[in-house]
């Protein structure tokens, strides 16, 4: 058992964001020995339910829940900030020649090692991930993801046409492989698989209905893509699939929508594409930072609510210009002072929290499992400094209210304000190992 006094933000079931000035979060193995959440509150109400506990004391700082980015390309860290017209420039000039090196399994290594640093020092604990169209990228993912002790998803890229040599794969040897991954991945220790095509325009009919097949076959692994991005990749996905209603009824028609499908960016749509996200139960992984990098649009978030389907926020590196999620949830501020919500103001900071923790972890069928510190959870969380540089302690030490403090932090926050990531040990019969010397930890 390990007890951590500080202030604590977690969120109820409704959604509510609760604070504790002076709080206490215990953690401790389960029946089946995974750390998890086994108390959290005031301290002074729950501290005498752990007689004899050493506790870490920890002043001035704030213990939050780890974030969840539900969307983001692993393999193209290295293409952040590249300049191009749009988004199908951008995959022709950039993406798709970086993601070729990914055949090989010790360049893929190293940038997943890299990733995970990243993804760590800026306080994200789970993500759902692309990988590329090689099996060896998906294989250095979960490898390093397993030897950290994270709850991570990926999976191999589908492309079996519209793409250069290098990345696009064969149809029946790309299912088989799929195949073989997730039989290998998928459910071992915190790891889980994405059947993932790229995008509609970039797989065959034949590819897209043998995923559709897959995912019925292994109806608890993901499902992962992207849909109605860019104006011009929508006229392309019409023209292609002439006989689909929509861009997102595509996906519909070879059996991949269901619930822990997720699809990114959900842009261009209707009110019909809406319903068929919200009556599948499918989500969207909204990446503001990326939209705007690309001009490819915003998120109608008042359509989203008025229809009711899910969402939460995502970072979409490489397309996307960071992977702090400071950074993402203050574009999503900007997306909503447009006027895309339902009330025509923007975002509230507590909501811009929820949807890049609690809310994306629902979003990917991981509500109470990740995102959160409610008992139970699994107990990935993070230390904040809300002091980490001057002019942040100057402003949040003036912050009088939560959402001052919490929009304070989103506004001037960066990988500073993180200062460790702490990852919850999954038990004696998980094969991950200890944290790297890079990874700070309590």
């Amino acid at each position: 058992m390990k007890c951590f006094r500080a202030a604590i933000l977690r969120f109820d079931a409704d959604h509510n964001a609760v604070y504790e000035q002076d709080g206490l979060l215990a953690v401790g193995p389960d029946a089946i020995g995974r750390e998890i959440v086994q108390a959290v509150g005031s301290y002074n109400e729950i501290a005498n339910q752990f007689p004899g506990v050493a506790v870490e004391h920890m002043p001035g700082r704030i213990i939050a829940p780890g974030f969840v980015d539900m969307h983001v390309h692993y393999p193209q860290i290295d293409v952040i900030g590249s300049p191009a017209s749009g988004l199908l420039p951008w995959l022709e000039n950039y993406t798709f020649p970086q993601e070729s090196r990914y055949a090989d399994a010790g360049h893929s290594a190293e940038a997943a090692t890299f990733f995970f640093d990243e993804l760590l020092r800026n306080g994200v604990t789970t993500a759902l991930t692309f990988a590329t169209s090689h099996p060896a990228s998906v294989d250095a993912f979960f490898s390093e993801a397993a030897r950290r002790r994270l709850r991570m998803i990926s999976g191999k890229v589908l492309q079996d046409r519209h793409s250069p040599d290098g990345v696009r794969d064969q149809t029946q040897q790309s299912l088989l492989d799929t195949e073989a991954l997730i039989q290998r991945w998928h459910g071992q220790g915190r790891l889980g698989y994405a059947i993932s095509p790229r995008f509609a325009p970039s797989c065959t009919d034949a590819q897209l209905r043998g995923a559709g097949e897959l995912a019925a076959r292994y109806p608890d692994v993901w499902i992962q893509s992207h849909v109605a991005e860019n104006k011009d990749e929508v006229a392309w996905a019409r023209s292609l699939f002439p006989q689909a209603r929509s861009y997102l009824a595509v996906y519909d028609g070879f059996g991949l929508m269901r619930q822990r499908a997720v699809y990114a960016h959900c842009i261009h749509f209707d009110d019909n594409d809406r319903a068929l996200m919200r009556d599948t139960g499918a989500a969207a992984a909204v990446s503001p930072t990326s939209n705007l990098f690309l001009g490819s649009g915003f998120f109608d978030y008042a359509g989203a609510d008025r229809v009711g389907f899910r969402y939460g926020l995502a970072s979409d590196v490489g397309g996307g210009t960071s992977l702090c999620p400071f950074h993402t949830m203050l574009a999503a501020y900007y997306v909503g002072r447009e006027g895309h919500t339902k009330s025509g103001l923007s975002l509230s900071p507590r909501q811009l929290w929820w949807q890049h923790t609690a809310g994306a972890a629902r979003a990917l069928g991981l509500d109470g499992v990740v995102g959160n510190l409610q008992p139970g959870c699994e107990a990935d969380f993070i230390v904040l400094n809300p002091q980490a540089t001057p002019l942040l302690a100057r402003r949040t030490q003036s912050a009088d209210s939560l959402d001052e403090l919490l929009f304070a932090m989103i506004v001037l926050g960066d990988d500073r304000l993180v200062q460790c990531s702490v990852i919850a040990d999954y038990g004696p019969g998980y094969a991950g190992g200890t944290q790297t010397a890079a990874i700070s930890t309590v």
